[in-house]
C-alpha cells in the first residue's frame, strides 16, 4: 500500500490536527458531564479522521506493466559530389548503394521512428523523427547529388553541429528512447583550407554517450571513380552525358578522380562506438542490424510501473454517511428548538 497524498502533509496538519483535537476533548468533557453530547462527538471525530484518510489517498498495487521506450533511428547521408563516383557495384554511383542501403536499414528495424540528415556543402535535416516509413522511402527514391557548381567541397565531420543538436533535442524530449546512427559517406575530405586531409580526430566523440547503436557505412574502392557533373536537370548526373567532374588543381583539368577514405570512416565508428562497414555492392544489411536488439539496448529505459487502484472509497462512503446523519441530527434540533420557542 501506498499514500498518494491528495494534500501536502503541512495542510493535513494544520486542518485537520486541530479538528480532531477538539472533537477529543469535546468527547471527553461530555463524558465526565454527562451532557448527552458525547456521540455526536465521536460522530464529529469520525468525520474527520474520514477527511484525513481521503486526504492520505491509500492506494494498492492493481497490476504491474512494463514500458518501453521507442528507437529513434537517424540517417546521416553524405550528397557530396564525390557520392556519385561510379566505382560501386561495378560501375554504378555510390548513391546507388545509399538509396538501397537506407531503405534496407529502415526495413530491418520496423516500428522505429526515423529522421534524416543530409550534408553537401552545408548540413541539414531533411527529414524529423517520423513513424512514416513512406516519407524514408521517397526521400531515398529522390535522393541526388547536390548541384555541382555549388559544390563547396566535402568534410566528413560537416554533419556534427547537425547531428549533436538533433541528438540532444531527442534525448531531452525522451530521454529513455533508444539512439541509432547510421551514417553513409565515402568519408574524403576535399574541402581545402576548410579541413585538413583526414576527419578532425574525435568530432564525433562526444556524440558517443547519446547514441546507442547504429553502423558507419563506407562507399567507393581504393582506386576510385569518375563523377558526372549535376545541375539540378535530369540531363545531367549519373547515366546520362553530362561533363565529368573536373581537377582543376592538376595540368589540363583531367576528370576528378574520388577514392573512399576509410581511415576517416573507421575514425568515426570508433568515436561513435559502433561497427564500420565496406559497402561495395547491394546486399542484405541483416549483418548490421543483427547485433543491435533495440530491446536489449533499451534495457536502461525499461522500467516497470505498478498501477495502483484507490482504496479510500470507504473512507468516503463512511463521510458521505456521518455527514448525512449529523445534518439529520442538526435538522431535528433546529425544529425542536423552534417549538420551544413558538
Amino acid at each position: 500500500m501506498i499514500l498518494r497524498m491528495v494534500w501536502p502533509v503541512w495542510a493535513l496538519v494544520i486542518v485537520v490536527g486541530p479538528l480532531l483535537a477538539l472533537c477529543v476533548h469535546a468527547w471527553l468533557r461530555a463524558r465526565r458531564t454527562q451532557d448527552g453530547t458525547d456521540v455526536a462527538w465521536l460522530r464529529r471525530g469520525g468525520m474527520v479522521l474520514s477527511t484525513l484518510l481521503i486526504g492520505l489517498a491509500p492506494a494498492v498495487p492493481a497490476a504491474t506493466e512494463t514500458v518501453e521506450t521507442n528507437a529513434e533511428v537517424f540517417f546521416v547521408v553524405d550528397r557530396t559530389g564525390s557520392m556519385a563516383a561510379e566505382d560501386y557495384d561495378g560501375g554504378r554511383p555510390r548513391l546507388d548503394g545509399v538509396r538501397h542501403d537506407l531503405v534496407a536499414l529502415m526495413e530491418a528495424m520496423p516500428g522505429a521512428r526515423y529522421s534524416v540528415i543530409g550534408f553537401d556543402s552545408q548540413a541539414a535535416r531533411q527529414l524529423p523523427l517520423t513513424t512514416d516509413s513512406r516519407a524514408v522511402r521517397s526521400w531515398a527514391e529522390t535522393l541526388r547529388q547536390e548541384i555541382t557548381w555549388y559544390s563547396a567541397g566535402s568534410t566528413i565531420d560537416r554533419p556534427v553541429a547537425a547531428l549533436t543538436q538533433t541528438l540532444e533535442a531527442a534525448a531531452e524530449r525522451n530521454p529513455a528512447n533508444v539512439r541509432l546512427v547510421f551514417l553513409l559517406s565515402d568519408g574524403e575530405n576535399t574541402d581545402g583550407d576548410n579541413s585538413s586531409s583526414t576527419a578532425q580526430e574525435g568530432a564525433y566523440a562526444a556524440l558517443a554517450p547519446l547514441v546507442d547503436g547504429g553502423a558507419v557505412l563506407g562507399y567507393g574502392t581504393a582506386e576510385g571513380g569518375q563523377m558526372r557533373s549535376y545541375d539540378g536537370t535530369d540531363a545531367s548526373g549519373p547515366g546520362t552525358d553530362a561533363p565529368w567532374i573536373t581537377d582543376d588543381t592538376q595540368p589540363g583539368s583531367p576528370p576528378a578522380v574520388s577514392r573512399i577514405d576509410e581511415t576517416n570512416l573507421r575514425r568515426v565508428a570508433e568515436d561513435l562506438g559502433v561497427e564500420y562497414t565496406h559497402r561495395l555492392e547491394p546486399g542484405p544489411v541483416d549483418q548490421l542490424v543483427a547485433g543491435i536488439d533495440v530491446q536489449e539496448i533499451a534495457a536502461d529505459g525499461r522500467r516497470d510501473i505498478d498501477t495502483y487502484r484507490d482504496v479510500y472509497w470507504p473512507a468516503a462512503a463512511l463521510l458521505a454517511v456521518l455527514t448525512a446523519w449529523e445534518a439529520f441530527e442538526l435538522a431535528a434540533r433546529w425544529r425542536r428548538v423552534r417549538e420551544v420557542t413558538a
